[in-house]
């Protein structure tokens, strides 16, 4: 759901730039469209939505895309990482829009919506509005104001009551990381990226209407939402049109799985540990590398909770492995501080050990591909408070 404007022609909406209002014809019509997962990239997972507005008298067919950012804003990269990106809606030619799937095989399906001239110019006037200058751009939100819940927000907003959401043909109770872990099926070192980036927040069981960060569920809430006219309620959408139907593709395999990469570091750790024991000799510099490593990530993971507006990075729980005191591994190399080191790494390796054993009964999901690492932790956080020499 990221900025397809490298891919598109950009068209300017007419009007927009004249400052004149254009009133759509009884032919216009407005729908939902709807882009399926592509798995080259991380991002590419989630799908895409967007609105289009076609109007043939007023030849007028445009796709309204909130999808759009740009490298070239003040800042971007410290607003990034702040979590402060602004994201803003791009108008393009809905042809070059749709083909620009279509070249990377992802279906595309268009629900054109059953709405009233008014309710047509009312949806179409705001769009205008929205994409002039001053007003395209907004905060970005990776689940709660993105590119397809803005497409829910543009349509609550200016149908108002007449529009009702049905919510009860959801019948799961997924979290808003379960829903991310639907879309990242093939992309395992992506979600687990995710999973040790992001904390707590993630784990909140998602409401309904929440669903809608992804654009798969905003497709799904229009097919049963209903839109109220003369005190009746009709369906909302009056037609669904299979754009696109994608060709079967081999959907790429990570050429290493997390669960083979960390099964094979776990086993290397247990060897060497028991090397370590049959020697009575610590190998202090895979403790240096390892703890170094998992404290450097502590403190990235530390400051995104801490320092940065990414709300998702709060409450992390995977600080408890990656903590940012591992970095006392250094001290290790000073006599003086070595009984501190073995008695800081002797607590550590009993905390890793009820870590794992609690793995599954922490209020945040943890990665299940993590707990060789865990076990890693635990075997070399012992050896160093056993072997390390005074």
């Amino acid at each position: 759901m990221k900025k397809i404007g490298l891919l598109l022609s950009l068209l300017l909406v007419v009007s927009t730039l004249s400052g004149q209002t254009i009133t759509l014809s009884p032919q216009a019509e407005i729908s939902v469209i709807t882009c399926g997962p592509g798995q080259d990239e991380l991002y590419l997972a989630f799908g895409h939505s967007a609105i289009r507005v076609v109007d043939p008298a007023h030849r007028i067919d445009y796709a309204y895309n909130y999808g759009v950012f740009d490298f070239d804003q003040p800042n971007f990269y410290l607003n990034y990482t702040k979590g402060l990106l602004l994201f803003k809606l791009g108008v393009y030619s809905y042809p070059d829009f749709v083909n620009s799937y279509v070249y990377y095989n992802r279906w595309v399906t268009e629900q054109v919506l059953n709405l009233s001239p008014a309710q047509k110019q009312a949806v179409f006037n705001f769009l205008e509005w929205n994409a002039l200058p001053e007003n395209e751009t907004y905060r970005y939100d990776y689940f709660y104001n993105n590119c397809a819940s803005k497409i829910r927000d543009v349509l609550a907003q200016n149908l108002g009551d007449s529009l009702r959401f049905d919510t009860t043909f959801i019948q799961t109770s997924y979290t808003i990381r379960q829903l991310t872990d639907l879309c990242l099926a093939y992309q395992p070192w992506g979600d687990l990226g995710i999973d040790i980036c992001l904390g707590l927040p993630m784990d909140k069981k998602a409401s309904p209407y929440e669903y809608m960060f992804l654009p798969d569920y905003v497709m799904q809430f229009m097919d049963h939402a209903t839109i109220i006219r003369n005190s009746v309620a009709e369906p909302l959408v009056k037609k669904k049109i299979p754009v696109y139907m994608s060709l079967p593709k081999e959907i790429p395999k990570a050429s290493v799985h997390p669960f083979t990469a960390f099964g094979l570091f776990g086993a290397l750790v247990l060897v060497l540990t028991i090397v370590d024991i049959r020697r009575k000799k610590l190998t202090l510099w895979f403790d240096v590398i390892l703890f170094l490593v998992t404290g450097l990530v502590g403190f990235l993971l530390l400051l995104l909770w801490l320092a940065t507006d990414h709300q998702a990075a709060a409450k992390n729980f995977n600080i408890l492995w990656a903590m940012p005191t591992h970095l006392l591994i250094v001290g290790a190399f000073f006599k003086r501080f070595r009984p501190v080191v073995k008695k800081y790494f002797l607590g550590v390796a009993v905390l890793s050990v009820a870590l794992a054993a609690g793995w599954t009964l922490l209020p945040q999901q943890m990665n299940i591909f993590l707990l060789p690492l865990v076990g890693a932790i635990a075997l070399r956080s012992w050896a160093v408070s056993k072997y390390l020499p005074d």
